[in-house]
Parts: structure tokens; sequence; C-alpha cells
């Protein structure tokens, strides 16, 4: 490994294992989710060895970069970097799920509703109801039950937007340079981000068990499950990057002037939290 340099402009890293050992921990993933799938010998093994691999490459990629920012190693221009990229990313993200609603606004006000029209009943499904939700033509009254809005849906949505006050909170305490105010407000941002998701699995388990609901229910299925089970793992993202910010916190990193890795963890919280009011709105209420 080569030696860090760092000049007046910019600070260049020295050349790192990390993105060989990134490589590696995705490799094993898809190789033993395609065994897995295929019921291949070794399949599961597979799996585990790269979810080690990546455990590993995150700790150690991490470590890494927080050493380097509080040995002073970043200046002002990094920080723009950083920020620039980070920005980027949560756009890509922005558009990532711009084309699942993009599919749900589809299929809502064109594909099914065309489906229902009379030409269409006549030539391809006779009797069809070209209504929302619904499984597609051969949907039946009565084959899965559509989730309701309220009840866990709406508690979920308090917890998130309650959760970016207390990131917000959090965020106060660290300009303020008030320690005790930046980790309690960390540690109740992933409390309740660690309810949401414990809300959403029991929600996932009693659409499957008790209102025939699945990931195969047709149009509405497919979509309801898409979108929420993607947001989940987005919500799970980030609750595991505002451990790794808690225990940076704890640990005595961090300052007003030098804060960007608690800023882009906040950024994605918050982008998180607009995108559950999107999808409640959307999903569960229309």
């Amino acid at each position: 490994m080569s030696t860090q340099q760092h000049t007046d402009n910019y600070f260049l890293p020295g050349l790192s294992h990390w993105p060989v050992t990134a490589s590696l921990a995705i490799g094993l993933l898809g190789f033993g989710a395609a065994f897995a799938v295929n019921k291949m010998a070794g399949g599961n093994l597979l799996l585990l060895a790269g979810f080690i691999v990546l455990f590993i490459m995150f700790a150690g990629w991490f470590s890494t970069v927080a050493h380097e920012s509080e040995s002073g190693l970043y200046n002002k221009q990094v920080d723009r970097s950083f920020r620039w990229g980070m920005s980027w990313f949560i756009f890509s993200e922005v558009m990532f799920f711009a084309a699942f609603f993009g599919a749900l606004g589809y299929m809502r006000l064109y594909s099914v509703p065309d489906l229902g029209t009379l030409e269409h009943q006549q030539l391809l499904w006779p009797g069809f109801k070209g209504g929302w939700p619904t499984a597609g033509p051969h949907f039946k009254p009565g084959d899965f039950t559509p989730m309701g809005a309220w009840g866990i849906p709406a508690i979920n949505t308090a917890l998130l937007l309650s959760s970016g006050v207390t990131i917000t909170i959090a965020h106060w305490g660290l300009l303020k340079k008030n320690r005790a105010q930046l980790i309690w407000g960390l540690v109740a941002t992933i409390a309740l981000g660690m309810v949401f998701l414990g809300f959403q699995v029991y929600e996932y388990a009693h659409a499957y068990s008790e209102m025939n609901l699945k990931l195969t229910s047709g149009a509405y299925g497919s979509t309801f499950f898409m979108l929420t089970g993607f947001h989940g793992f987005h919500v799970t993202v980030g609750t595991i990057m505002l451990w790794v910010i808690l225990f940076r916190s704890v640990a005595g990193h961090f300052t007003p002037e030098n804060h960007f890795g608690f800023e882009g963890v906040a950024w994605y919280w918050h982008f998180v939290d607009v995108v559950w009011v999107l999808l409640f709105v959307l999903v569960y209420i229309l």
C-alpha cells in the first residue's frame, strides 16, 4: 500500500485494498444467491461468506475514512467533494424511487383502466373492471384484502416524521458543542427507525397470513411490496449509518466546523422520510 499524499489543494489517499474486498463480497453474494435460488450445493455458505466479507469491508473502510478525517487530512475542497458526491447519490436514489412511483402511476391511470374498456373486455378480458386496487384481469373480489392507511402505516408515518425531528435536535446539539444532546438525539433517531422496521415486519407477516396479500398478488401486490420493501431496505441502511455515526460521536468525533460524516447521514435520513410521506399518500391513502 502506498503512502498517503496531502497537497495544498486536495488529499490523495494511498492505494487501498477495500474496493477489491468490496468486489469480492459482491461476487460471493451474487454467486451465493444464484446457487441458493437454484438449490445448488454451497449456496448458503457462499452467501454467509459474502455477508461476512461485506461486514469486514464496511467496518474497515469506515474506520479508515474516520481516521483520515479526524487526523485533519481533509480540507475544504475534500469536504465540497463529499457534499457533491452525497448529493448526486441521493439524486440517483430519487430517480430510483421515481421509476417505481412512475410505474405505479402508469398502471393506475393508464394500463389497468385501459384493460377495463369495453373494447378490451370483448376481445381479451370479458367482465373485467379497470378499478384499483386490482391483481389484474384474473382478479376476483375477495382474493386479497388491500392494505389500509390507518393503523400501523399511520403509526410508522408518525415514527419517521418524529425521527426527522430527533436527528435535527442532534444536529443542533453538535453545532452548540452539546455532546449529550448530539448522542441522545441519535439514540432516539435509531430507536424510532428500528421500531419502524419492526412494525413493517409485522405488517408484512399480517399481510401474508391474514390478508392473502403477497408479492405475487398481481399489479397491486407487486407494486406495494416493491415500493415498501425497497423503502424498508433504505431505512435499514440508514439505521446502520446512524449506528456508525453514534459510535463516532461517543468517541468524540465531529466538531461544529468538521462534521460532514454526520451531515451526510442526516441528509440521507431526511430523504428516507420524504419518500415515506409520498409512499404513504400514493400507496396507502389514494
